[in-house]
Formats: structure tokens, sequence, C-alpha cells
């Protein structure tokens, strides 16, 4: 079985706790522990090494890591103690503290399931969720193996165009949070549902043409889905198009112009992921996502002085008093590519949509598809913010899937609508 490196936290110093024999570098250990850096080499029980290496003795072993921080810049960030099985890695990384899990991937992915949403979900749907998160892993590994940089945009002087792929991560191979997938080793209830959806699907992913499929996937695309090209490189895949996320997918309305985006924001069109009932959202979503009640239609209002500070603190652009947000380019589900802000020191264009909701958060806009009003109270002048969706909108739905789940749709349906004219394979 093939395993896989995944980084789960780096700080000056890591507390964790062996549950269970392990062997670090050769000798037998137990009990609670910690690596600090000292003279840019790791420090444990008063001995230097360039790594420590935590193999457990046998299978049920485990480890704590202590403030293992969740939700990295984004609203529900927050710190949790982790348990976790398989190996346990420690490096120096920028002059800190990395540690890295080791473990098979079918173990990662029963992980992945429980992290991403709520281990009561539908069997169909954690089906379909299990084989577009080893798809993601699998194209991820495959595509680390031909490309060992990316480029993640440019800067001139009149724009700043970023995008975050996980090419990053030179270390291991992904990341425990939401920039790759959610990964919580053993924290999040683990269920005989999820389970029985690896073991079902089994070292199964989706291809097309041939390849592994880049499956990504977001919370809810707010009625439609977006295309590869609006989010990371331009370049677009064929099962990723953009489409209206209903049962017989109407044709997507003109989201492109401003007039097609702002009538689709406001109002409230009907799609798998809208009006979802709580108790299907409660089997979903884990408790610390239900902490956002509105996703599908949201509002985010901030008064002319708020919004400068922020995006002068955010962009470390100093663009003086904002006086207009100005939409230059929007993908096909409406969400913005480009946005050109304006202020009375600079004006600058950026992109692509996960920099537009960085800038113009403390953490992260819920999504890029957003329409500005310029409003006044108060005699102040304020930005009104009107959006939709709750990520970056590329391939399935979560809450969308797990509406077809409920409704009976099977995961090989629940796969094909979001990824269309795919197959599904036993992985090389």
């Amino acid at each position: 079985m093939r395993s896989v490196d995944v980084g789960i936290l780096i700080a000056s110093k890591v507390e964790f706790e062996l549950l269970g024999e392990f062997f670090c570098n050769g000798l037998p250990v137990t009990a609670k522990n910690s690596v600090c850096i000292e003279e840019n080499s790791l420090l444990f029980n008063g001995h230097k090494s360039e790594r420590l290496s935590f193999v457990p003795v046998a299978n049920d072993c485990r480890f704590v890591l202590f403030d293992v921080v969740i939700g990295v810049n984004f609203h529900w960030q927050r710190k949790e103690n982790q348990t976790f099985k398989g190996e346990l890695h420690f490096i120096v990384e920028n002059g800190q503290v990395r540690a890295i899990n080791r473990l098979f991937i079918e173990d990662y992915l029963v992980s992945v399931i429980s992290s991403e949403m709520s281990a009561t979900s539908s069997l169909e749907f954690l089906k379909a969720h299990t084989v577009i998160s080893r798809s993601w892993l699998y194209a991820q590994l495959h595509r680390k193996e031909r490309v060992q940089a990316s480029v993640l945009g440019y800067e001139t002087s009149d724009e700043v165009v970023r995008w975050y792929a996980r090419e990053d991560h030179t270390l291991f191979d992904l990341c425990a949070d939401d920039h790759c997938q959610r990964y919580q080793g053993l924290t999040r209830a683990i269920n005989p549902n999820v389970e029985a959806a690896v073991k079902a699907t089994e070292n199964i992913v989706l291809k097309y043409g041939g390849e592994v499929c880049d499956a990504r996937f977001s919370k809810c695309c707010g009625g439609a889905t977006e295309r590869f090209s609006a989010c990371w490189e331009n370049v677009d895949y064929v099962y990723l198009d953009a489409f209206r996320d209903t049962p017989h997918k109407e044709p997507l309305p003109s989201l492109e112009t401003e007039e097609g985006a702002r009538e689709w924001i406001e109002s409230t069109p009907e799609a798998f992921c809208s009006a979802v009932a709580p108790e299907i959202l409660s089997q979903v979503l884990n408790n610390y996502d239900r902490e956002t009640p509105d996703f599908y239609r949201w509002q985010v209002e901030y008064s002319q002085e708020e919004l400068s500070r922020l995006v002068a603190s955010r962009s470390g652009i100093d663009f003086g008093i904002i006086e207009e947000l100005q939409p230059v380019e929007r993908g096909a589900s409406g969400r913005l590519v480009k946005l050109r802000i304006v202020g009375a020191k600079a004006t600058k264009t950026v992109g692509k949509e996960l920099e537009i909701r960085r800038w113009l958060s403390p953490t992260h806009l819920y999504s890029s598809a957003f329409v500005v009003d310029k409003i006044q109270r108060q005699g102040a002048t304020h930005f009104l913010l009107k959006g939709a969706g709750w990520g970056h909108g590329v391939g399935l739905c979560q809450i969308g899937a797990a509406v077809m789940g409920e409704r009976g749709y099977t995961y090989e349906q629940i796969l094909q609508h979001y990824y269309p004219g795919t197959i599904l394979a036993v992985v090389d």
C-alpha cells in the first residue's frame, strides 16, 4: 500500500504524546515529549538531530499533537489537540519544527472524509467524496513527480495576480488544512459509514482521457460551478466545467457580465445547494462549519474607513481612502477573477479569486461571487458586498452533493453530475 506524508503543523516548539511504544531513530521511546529548535537543529531529550522519526511498534499505537491550528487564516481558525495513527516525523523547516504524519493512503482517506464533513452523512455522498478525495490526492502526487515548481501568479505596477497551488509543499506531499484537504487524524468522529465508503471504493479514482482527474471541490457553489482557470493557472479541464447545479443542468445565464452577475446574486435561483434543510446540514457540516449560517447568499458591509484599513493591512499596499471597487473580469459562475481597487493614493487590480477574498476580509470572504454597492449610512460612505456561495465553486459542491445523496442519487450519479465524462477506474 502506498503511503503519504502529511504536514500537520509548524511551530518553534511542538508538544506531543505517544500512546503506545514507538522507536525513535531506532531507539524505543514512550510517553509525553516535546521537540524544539536549537541552533537550527531539532532538540529532543537533550540530543540534537536533523530529523526525528517515530515508528510505531504495533498498528494500534497512536500519538497526540497538541495545539494543532486548523482553518488557518479562515474565520473558523482555532487550535485543537489531535490524535493520529501511523508514523510521526519531525524536520527543520524555516527555522521551526515541522511535524509530519506518514500513513497509508486509505487510512488517510478515512480521516479526510470525517474531517471534511460530518461522518453521519449519507453513504452515497461519502462514497462520492472518497473517490474525489482519492483522485485529487493521486493527481497531485502525479503532478509533483512531473513538476517541481509552479508559477503562482505575477505582479506588475498595475496588477497583483496570485493563485495558490499545492506545489509550495516541497518537504511533504500535502498539508492537513483547507489549502489541500482537511485531515484531522482520529479527532473527528469516524463511524462505520465512513470506513464502509472507503472500503467500498478502495483504490478507485476518477479518470478522464487516461489521466487521474484533478477533482476539485468546495463547500457551496452558490447555484453555479466554476471553471478551473478562474481560480488557478490558465488551463481548463473538460470535466471541470461551469454549469447550473440543478437536476437537468438548465442553461447557465451569462454571469460574466455585471448585469447578469447582479441579477443572479441578488436572487435565489433553485439549486441542489439552495434552501437546504437543517437536518441535512447537520449531517454534512462539522460543528465549526455550522457557525457559518448563510452561505448560499450572504452580505458583508464595511465603512469606507474600515475597508481602507483592511485592504492596506491585508495587501501591504497603501491605497489611501478607497473610493471604488470595480469588477474587471468575472468567471462563468459570476465569481470575480480580477477586481480593480481605486484609492486616493494608488490603484491596483487584484486576482485571482482567492487573493480577492483574502484582501477584502480579515480572514477570507466566503467567495468572490459578489457585487458591490456604495451606500450612505448616517452621512458616511459604506461598501455593501452581496455574494453567493462558499469557496471557489470548482468541481463538486459539497452541500449540493449531500442533497443529491439524500434524494436517492447513487455515488456514480453524483460524480457524473459534477465531473461529466469521467470514468471510474482502479488507480495505477
